[in-house]
């Protein structure tokens, strides 16, 4: 019998880029059809999803949402079952690592528990490292050009991805002293904040806004938003605009003035200067010298061991 997509399901599209023994490299396109979440799904192997568009959110609980943005990542356990959902519909693309315990054992002994992979170590924001969202969308773009990458260095490139990204949650996590339900409150705050920023990046966003939109004081959610991602809720907002802007530097003929104003910079000049700060390329010297830059950046994800600071 054949399936019929009802008029709410979203439409996926999932290419496989490489594929071993311990770690599996995919792209994955959906474009929702509503916010509603999806059926309930259950992978056989721990998939650490790199959001390249969009907001994917995973639900595994009544209560227990996670959120993830092209500043994120998002993590799923193997034989968990979870639920997702894209808030605002605006099209989704992620870059999707799914790997074995063996291979988190290659990159992170300590992340396995008797049980498996211990999720409960990393934050759920995990905020990644401009160097590895580089990296992330280099990688991408080379599979996309359809340049030929080796087995071995698409494995090698796929396991420092994850090391990285896995790395970065765990630096970041903390322990929590607020109860169980403050805990819970402060997380909702902050996802519902993080949503209505990556949904409209470029818009001219106050405090009053944003802490309307999480049922908050603006002082309460300035302090809870840092307490809780580590940046500024300016601070995201203007980090949101580059992680969008990154993807239209890469993957689009757009001219720099036109992505610069529809990210929600003032001027050339001002998203030049911070897209610099940022991901240590200029926006033009990223696009003239791709093919150097993406072997160089990605070898230093390779080779670098210590934790990356946003």
């Amino acid at each position: 019998m054949n399936h019929r997509r009802s008029a709410n399901e979203p439409s996926f599209v999932r290419r496989t880029l490489y594929d071993g023994e311990n770690l599996q490299i995919g792209h994955i396109a959906v474009r929702p059809a509503s916010s509603a979440c999806g059926e309930l799904e259950v992978s056989p192997l721990h998939v650490l999803a790199l959001p390249l568009a969009g907001v994917f959110a995973k639900h595994d609980g009544p209560r227990n949402q996670s959120l993830a943005t092209p500043n994120h990542a998002l993590l799923i356990s193997a034989g968990q079952p979870y639920r997702l959902s894209f808030p605002g519909c605006i099209g989704d693309r992620c870059l999707a690592l799914r790997f074995t315990s063996d291979a988190l054992a290659r990159v992170m002994p300590q992340a396995l528990g008797r049980d498996g992979f211990d999720a409960g170590t990393f934050s759920p924001y995990m905020l990644l490292p401009p160097a590895v969202m580089l990296a992330r969308s280099q990688l991408w773009r080379r599979f996309a050009r359809g340049d030929a990458v080796e087995p071995l260095e698409a494995e090698e490139l796929g396991l420092a991805l994850l090391d990285a990204a896995l790395r970065a949650a765990r630096h970041r996590a903390a322990p929590r002293r607020a109860t169980a339900g403050g805990a819970s409150r402060r997380r909702r705050q902050v996802e519902r904040t993080v949503e209505a920023i990556w949904t409209q990046p470029e818009r001219r966003w106050t405090l009053a806004d944003l802490a309307a939109q999480a049922h908050v004081s603006a002082g309460h959610l300035a302090h809870v938003f840092r307490a809780e991602v580590g940046l500024s809720v300016y601070g995201y907002v203007l980090r949101s605009r580059l992680a969008r802007a990154l993807d239209a530097v890469l993957d689009s003929n757009a001219g720099l003035t036109e992505i610069a104003l529809d990210a929600g910079f003032a001027s050339h000049s001002h998203f030049t200067a911070r897209f610099g700060a940022m991901f240590g390329h200029t926006p033009l010297a990223l696009r003239r010298g791709i093919d150097a830059t993406t072997a160089r950046q990605l070898r230093r994800i390779v080779t670098a061991r210590e934790p990356l600071a946003a």
